[in-house]
Formats: C-alpha cells, structure tokens, sequence
C-alpha cells in the first residue's frame, strides 16, 4: 500500500505547482466530507492504487501530498449540493434582511456568503429547504442549486454559541446594553 503522510501545499501554489510538474508519479484522489476530516484514511487513488493518507489535519480540495517514495497525491474532494440564495434582486428594507437572517440562523444551519449569494448545505431535503427559504427570503431573492466543494462551509457560518457577550440579563460584559433608537439604528444604553 501506498502511504500519503506529508502535507506539501495546494496545488494553486507556484511552488507546489512546479513540484506537481517535475514529479513523474502523481496520484489523484477524491475523498468524501467526512473521509477529508479524519488524521487516518485508506482509500484508492483514480488509477486503483491502495493508498492510505495519514496526515494531522483537514484536508481541502486541491491539497497535495507526499507519499513515502517521493511522488505526489493531489487532494479532490466530492462535491455537495448547495441551496443558492441570491438576494441581488431585492429592493427589501433592512428590517426584512434581518428577519430573513434570523428565521435562517434559527434552523443553525452552516451557510457562506458569497457576494450577493447566500449558500446553504443541503443536508436535508431539498424541497423542504427552498419552500422554508422561499417563505421568509424578502421578495426578489432567487433560489437556485450548485454543487460546492465541502470547504465552502469551513469557518463561513455564524457562532451559535450564544456565548459570553451577553450575561443572563442581556448585558454586554461591560454592564452595557443595546436598544433600537428612534430613528431606527442600534445604540448603546450604557451602564445600567
């Protein structure tokens, strides 16, 4: 068996790309979600050679590896389907983003932003996700589909802690608190 256990690059860097061109033996292989996550995993390359890869850390799509007699594994990673709202078309008031964001952020489900786009997983079905979506995004937002890398979603999402900045009576750390003013805007109350 083969054995993939040094972490070289991303094949999108000048030098690793170089490498990837001078180096004879160079495997491809395409790995799930959850297989790119684990430190250990034993797999087949494109070719059908028995590999196993046993690196520390994530791997992502294009990532290059070494294997013990010098040649190169290239990292590919199956694509999943993502939701695509895109909210460029809409003329809606902040206040309907806000409530888009928070009937969203209410299902926690991981998401990126892509300029106008916002991407959801689709981990669930599929048609139950738009009908939700197509409810609460304010008017003019189109749906759509895309097959995304599994990266798309690593460190994209909102913190669902609902952690430390605020205290058990709403409070900042700080003794402060927020309120919506008169002209609409948030501000700050101060110390109470």
């Amino acid at each position: 068996m083969l054995v993939a256990e040094t972490y070289v690059g991303h094949r999108d860097e000048a030098a690793v790309a170089d490498e990837l061109t001078a180096t004879e033996a160079v495997h491809r292989v395409v790995l799930t979600d959850t297989e790119r996550q684990r430190s250990r995993v034993r797999t087949e390359t494109a070719d059908g050679t028995d590999l196993g890869i046993v690196v520390a850390r994530e791997l992502a799509d294009g990532d290059v590896l070494r294997t013990e007699d010098g040649g190169l594994v290239v990292v590919d990673l199956v694509a999943i389907e993502a939701l695509v709202v895109d909210l460029a078309g809409t003329d809606a008031p902040a206040t309907a983003a806000v409530a888009f964001g928070h009937a969203v952020g209410n299902r926690h489900w991981e998401m990126a932003v892509r300029g106008t786009a916002v991407l959801f997983p689709v981990a669930d079905d599929r048609e139950r996700m738009a009908r939700f979506v197509r409810a609460e995004a304010p008017d003019g937002a189109t749906l759509d589909d895309e097959r995304v890398p599994p990266t798309t979603f690593d460190d994209g999402g909102p913190d669902h802690s609902h952690g430390p900045s605020l205290g058990d009576d709403g409070a900042h750390a700080d003794g402060s608190h927020l309120r919506l003013t008169e002209d609409g805007t948030v501000g700050d109350e101060g110390e109470r």
